[in-house]
């Protein structure tokens, strides 16, 4: 009796000795090797590109292309409260951006500018551009400037190519 025992109880232990090396030797196996499909063990995260959200649907509305940004500078309703970054068109009117944080970046396009306005809390550096030239303009906080053709001797049109803000 005692020996059937033994037999039985040496028997399991083997058993479970055996599965748990057979166990480990599966893991380090599916370790070692990738999945068939790597894409699918991995979470996959959109690249933030910087291009502006909604900026065809922009340009049909309000026919002004708004490129990249950092965005801390989103064009704004005009009428909101607030301060804001004006920029003012003789074709398109005045369109408002709303900056945010203490620096802030924008390409786009606005033809026709001819007058800016900084928002109360940021600077903003704007480039024109018009037939080949640039034309870079400095507004201090809550300053109002003329830019583009009105001042420019020889009032050729500018286009808005570039806003930075900072506090």
């Amino acid at each position: 009796m005692k020996l059937a025992r033994r037999l039985t109880v040496t028997g399991s232990v083997i058993a479970v000795c055996a599965a748990a090396v057979v166990s480990m030797a599966h893991a380090t196996e599916t370790m070692a090797s990738p999945p068939a499909n790597a894409a699918d063990s991995q979470l996959e995260f959109p690249a933030e590109d910087f291009h502006y959200p909604q900026a065809e649907a922009i340009e049909k509305k309000l026919g002004i292309v708004l490129k990249r940004g950092d965005g801390h500078i989103t064009l704004a309703d005009c009428t909101t409260s607030g301060s804001l970054l004006e920029v003012f068109s003789r074709t398109k009117d005045k369109i408002c951006f709303r900056t945010t944080g203490k620096t802030g970046y924008l390409s786009l396009e606005i033809p026709s500018v001819y007058g800016a306005k900084a928002d109360a809390a940021h600077r903003a550096d704007l480039v024109l551009t018009a037939d080949g030239s640039e034309q870079n303009i400095a507004l201090d906080k809550d300053q109002w400037k003329a830019v583009g053709e009105t001042a420019d001797p020889e009032h050729r049109n500018h286009t808005l190519v570039e806003i930075t803000t900072s506090s």
